[in-house]
């Protein structure tokens, strides 16, 4: 280990590699125990050596895991967006670098105010790492993908994340990790009760996780309802051709016509590739036969408002639309840069075929929405990329009977993204203690009951209906009441502590 803390390459290394390992603690491998030793292996490599090499210790962390953990950007701009190999890498480079600023601030930061205090390994170190996620969440619009916390989905700690949410768990699995590091440097073996004490509390919060995770924190609401989630799986390089408009809608509308009766039919996100004032007639034929049957559809497609101060004469949102037995509709409100509105606009659009993306236009919509209806039950939608938000999911979880998101993952191709996504929603379902239903355009659309479970699961880059049940639940979990605050004002706290301590000499060698 000491190895590691002084030589200077091998801390670089070791901080790359580490980083690089991190997202195999996510989908699609899983591999839980990565995350702890991890960071782990962070905290170690930052222990000694002067500020500035810290930071770039973390630079390297961050660079290794978001080069791993989101190569599926390569696959948005270069495939679909059509930029030459040599440019898509460079902005992939661009965009995992800059991402990795933060674990290389948060490390700085800790190098430089924190490591040589007590208490400063123990409580400074889990408390920044957390902040540094948290931070994520929202600096710049936010970016919370490859949270430690999700490591734990379909591991030892889930049933904390009902509790204390992602967050709180990468709190755990931090502390884990500096304590392990602790125990390896800090006290002498001539301490036992020191250690002793550092071992049973890290024993409590692992072993704790297991009654929490027998707590049931909703109950049935009504009846289980019948769910048909149709997966089109129409090619991206197709979807916004005018030409394809009409084989499209043909494709939805014959895998629904055997679905109705079913309680609820859920088409993914823009699976109606047109705005809603322009299908107008489609869509009253598709609700008239969904009404008839009692059912109610769910679909995705763009939707406009007039707006005579805009210069195209109205306002466009990313829209689901509910029709049938019971309707309503929710405008995003959570856009993708880029992907939904280009960031300097002026500048940008038109450089590269990236900024110029079909449906590239949207407007956020209002903060807030009501929720929509459909078997007789409230149900809270997210769009896409807003299921990684765990505050904006919880405020509608909180007085809905379900979760839904649909999403159209034919932007990351064959990587690692559908997958990451997936494992997000499930983490909703878990954190809200509700069932959850994830519709998709080419997988992966799936069913997920309210401990995180998948029930149903379609397959990839297939055309099929995914069918199956799902239980309207009520009640809250103390997540769902209270949201991540509780963690960060702990973190807050264990930083104050950590720097109200006096502190030594900041190690220079490495």
């Amino acid at each position: 280990m000491k190895r590691f803390q002084r030589a200077g390459l091998a801390a670089q290394a070791a901080a790359l590699l580490s980083g690089a390992a991190l997202p195999l603690s996510l989908a699609p491998t899983g591999w839980w125990a990565v995350a702890p030793l991890s960071l782990a292996m962070l905290a170690t490599v930052c222990l000694n050596g002067p500020v500035a090499a810290v930071a770039w210790r973390g630079w390297l962390f961050g660079l290794g895991s978001f080069g791993v953990g989101t190569s599926w950007i390569f696959v948005s701009i270069h495939h679909y967006g059509d930029a030459p190999v040599p440019l898509a890498a460079g902005l992939t480079f661009l965009f995992c670098g800059g991402l990795a600023l933060f674990p290389a601030l948060a490390m700085g930061a800790w190098a430089r105010w924190l490591r040589g205090r007590p208490g400063g390994l123990l409580l400074g170190f889990p408390a920044i790492w957390v902040l540094c996620e948290w931070s994520r969440e929202w600096v710049l619009t936010g970016f919370p993908w490859l949270l430690t916390g999700y490591s734990q989905i379909d591991g030892p700690l889930a049933g904390w994340a009902p509790v204390v949410g992602v967050y709180g768990i990468a709190l755990l699995l931090a502390f884990s990790a500096a304590t392990a590091v602790w125990l390896l440097t800090g006290p002498s073996r001539s301490e036992p009760l020191r250690r002793g004490a550092a071992l049973a509390l890290l024993a409590a919060l692992w072993l704790a996780a297991w009654p929490l995770g027998r707590i049931e924190w909703s109950q049935p609401a009504g009846k289980p309802l019948s769910v048909a989630l149709v997966q089109g799986n129409i090619p991206q390089l197709l979807k916004w051709e005018p030409d394809h408009l009409e084989h499209t809608l043909a494709i939805y509308a014959n895998l629904s016509e055997p679905l109705w009766g079913t309680d609820l039919v859920v088409w993914p996100e823009s699976s109606v590739p047109a705005y809603f004032d322009t299908v107008t007639e489609f869509l009253s034929t598709q609700a008239a036969r969904a009404a008839a049957s009692g059912s109610t559809l769910i679909l995705g497609l763009p939707s406009r408002q007039e707006d005579p101060s805009r210069k195209r004469g109205y306002v466009a949102f990313n829209s689901v639309v509910g029709l049938g037995a019971e309707t309503g509709i929710y405008h995003k409100r959570h856009l993708v840069p880029f992907g939904e509105y280009v960031p300097l606009e002026s500048a940008l659009r038109g450089l590269i075929a990236f900024f110029d993306l079909p449906m590239s236009s949207f407007s956020s919509g209002p903060p807030e929405q009501a929720l929509l209806r459909g078997g007789g039950t409230t149900i809270a939608p997210s769009i896409c990329y807003e299921i990684v938000y765990p505050e904006l999911v919880r405020r509608g979880a909180a007085g809905a009977g379900l979760l839904l998101t649909v999403s159209n993952d034919t932007w990351f191709g064959a990587s690692l993204g559908p997958l990451q996504h997936l494992e997000m929603a499930r983490m909703r379902a878990l954190e809200n203690s509700r069932d959850l239903l994830r519709a998709t355009n080419d997988g992966i659309s799936a069913l997920v009951d309210h401990r995180g479970a998948i029930t149903v699961r379609g397959g990839q880059f297939s055309r099929e209906v995914v069918r199956g049940q799902v239980q309207p639940r009520e009640g809250s979990t103390p997540f769902t009441r209270a949201g991540y605050w509780p963690v960060i004002v702990l973190c807050l706290l264990m930083l104050v502590s950590a720097l109200a301590r006096p502190g030594a000499a900041i190690p220079e060698d490495g």
